[in-house]
């Protein structure tokens, strides 16, 4: 029987998307399910509260309930002020579930910095951890007559309200800087468990009309310029979140130790991405290594992320004892130098390296593990660790870029160039600014970092440095990483940062700001550098401070110590090498 391809070929051509098949993606169905199929188990433990994923996901429809009671609508933005406690966790999803669009504040910023950035956003209400009420109150008080102020919830938990009057002390304290354009007329603060206590649990949150819907708004980190508001939407929260959990291959219920901010890129997507597989989320409000360490052992820690800082502050703690059980660890925001992560996996730790930045909402990049790497020796192991790797499944395409043809690089691991990425959980773009949007979003397609990089001959891609970053020294590019890696290796480093400083002949030279944790003076250190390093990489200056700058993510503040390299009187090297 003969059959015309011609009926085939006008049916597929007539199948459309319907509302069955395009609802629009988000990362907020994964709490619906966690209640479902996790419903008794514990999500949140801190300190002595305890909730399952039933009572989460009740709270959450209860906050985004009086949310939308108090008049937030669909695209107004809400801004939260807070360290990893239990109501962070749960604004993640109440916020946006009420239509709202999420602003997580940076809790290291000054209260200048804040008041521009809530004023750039143009927040409808700000919840303030009571712990930082100060710089919150400063920060609405720096708003000019006439120009609306958001409605500031306090977020209290167990340490800071008690049954002695405090907490009406706190709320008084804060209730007449809601005074001025309070949402539905609300002139008087509340605080976030009233808007548990007075939420309907029954309520149908607001689903995105579209996935391209902004979901989320996030200020970089100000390393190498200033803060820019990175605008993401559902969709590609969704596909970077589901991305995250397959590439670190996170097992059903695994108990996370929230180190990393959950303000940054909303902790890497694993807020969202602890409720897809039923999660434990052990919150710290602030910590240090011997938290750390009693945290892992108490809780049965599975999982946990941060910067190379927090590597290096659980490496080089004196409470730094072997672990009971393996503990994944995910670390990103700068490369971590190979000496640390070989005395991280001495203690127990499974260190996993990724790449990725607040436009790409997480780690879009990552050193992909090799069978055949566990035969090679720890020392070469720790290296190859130290790469960012090969893209995630959720990332289109990954390259480096030669800036002047701006083809791709040879893979010989010495070409370097400018990382460029494009997928699909990039972000829509920064808020109210189409020309850094531009300049960052090219017509060519690319997404283009800022980073300097180059690929190996096994496809893996090595960050080299911020393109800022380079040291141009007698016409030679120094990569201040590699500098970095090799002081990490004397015994006595605790943290070093390598920045240029002007030079009379060299134009640059290299200058590193060093805290020590053992002895070593400046020529003992330039001296070390010199048995392992080309000359003209050499340090010329070494500057030791107590403790390096960071940012709130654990970055050094390369931009600060540049600063303070650039106020030295320039040096005026001689012709040697």
């Amino acid at each position: 029987m003969l059959v015309d391809c011609n009926l085939y070929v006008y049916s597929m051509d007539q199948l459309r998307p319907t509302s069955a098949n395009s609802i629009a993606l988000t990362p907020l169905t994964f709490l619906e399910r966690a209640a479902t199929v996790y419903g008794d188990c514990i999500s949140i433990q801190y300190n002595n509260t305890t909730f399952t994923w039933t009572q989460t996901h009740r709270r959450c429809l209860q906050v985004a309930s009086s949310l939308v009671g108090l008049g937030i609508q669909r695209g107004d933005v809400v801004s939260v002020l807070a360290f990893n406690l239990p109501a962070m966790y749960e604004l993640q999803f109440a916020v946006p579930m009420s239509g709202a669009v999420l602003n997580n504040l940076n809790t290291r910023l000054d209260a200048r910095t804040i008041s521009v950035m809530l004023r750039h956003c143009e927040a409808n209400m700000l919840f303030v951890d009571t712990h930082l009420r100060v710089v919150a109150e400063e920060a609405v008080a720096r708003f000019p007559p006439g120009i609306r102020r958001p409605v500031v919830v306090l977020i209290t938990d167990n340490v800071s309200v008690g049954n002695d009057g405090t907490k009406d002390k706190l709320v008084d304290s804060l209730t007449m800087l809601s005074c001025v354009g309070s949402v539905k007329d609300v002139d008087c603060v509340t605080t976030y468990e009233d808007l548990v206590e007075k939420g309907d649990s029954n309520f149908r949150w607001i689903r995105p009309v579209n996935e391209w819907d902004p979901m989320t708004i996030n200020y970089t980190s100000g390393t190498t310029s200033s803060p820019k508001g990175v605008v993401h939407s559902h969709r590609a929260i969704f596909i970077i979140t589901i991305d995250s959990l397959v590439d670190w291959s996170v097992p059903k219920e695994p108990v996370y130790l929230w180190t990393l901010p959950m303000f940054h890129s909303n902790g890497w997507s694993f807020t969202w991405g602890m409720a897809a597989v039923g999660g434990t989320n052990i919150c710290l409000h602030k910590f240090t290594a011997e938290d750390v360490f009693s945290a892992l052992n108490r809780h049965n820690v599975t999982h946990m992320c941060g910067a190379p800082v927090v590597l290096n502050m659980i490496a080089n703690s004196p409470h730094a004892r072997p672990l009971n059980n393996p503990v994944h660890f995910l670390t990103g925001g700068a490369p971590p130098p190979a000496a640390v992560v070989l005395r991280t996996e001495a203690l127990g730790f499974i260190v996993s390296h990724g790449y990725g930045m607040t436009e790409v909402a997480g780690v879009v990049v990552s050193c992909a593990w090799k069978e055949k790497w566990n035969r090679l020796p720890v020392s070469n192991q720790s290296s190859l660790k130290a790469r960012q790797g090969v893209r995630t499944l959720g990332l289109t395409e990954v390259n480096v870029l030669d800036p002047k043809s701006g083809l791709g690089v040879k893979h010989d691991g010495l070409t370097q160039g400018e990382i460029v990425l494009k997928g699909a959980c990039l972000m829509l773009g920064y808020l109210k600014d189409p020309r850094a949007t531009a300049m960052c979003m090219r017509e060519d397609g690319w997404l283009y970092t800022g980073d300097v990089g180059v690929i190996h001959p096994d496809g893996y891609l090595e960050i080299k440095d911020r393109s800022k970053d380079v040291i141009i020294t007698g016409g030679e590019n120094v990569s201040s990483v590699e500098v970095e890696s090799v002081l990490y290796t004397n015994p006595a480093v605790h943290e070093v940062a390598v920045v240029a400083r002007p030079d009379k002949f060299w134009g640059e030279t290299p200058c590193a700001f060093v805290s020590l944790m053992g002895k070593a003076s400046m020529e003992e250190l330039i001296k070390y550098c010199r048995e392992r390093l080309p000359h003209y990489m050499v340090p010329k200056t070494v500057v030791f401070m107590e403790e390096l700058p960071k940012t709130a993510t654990g970055k050094i503040q390369k931009f600060t110590l540049r600063n303070i390299a650039k106020g030295m009187a320039p040096q005026f090297g001689n012709s040697s090498m």
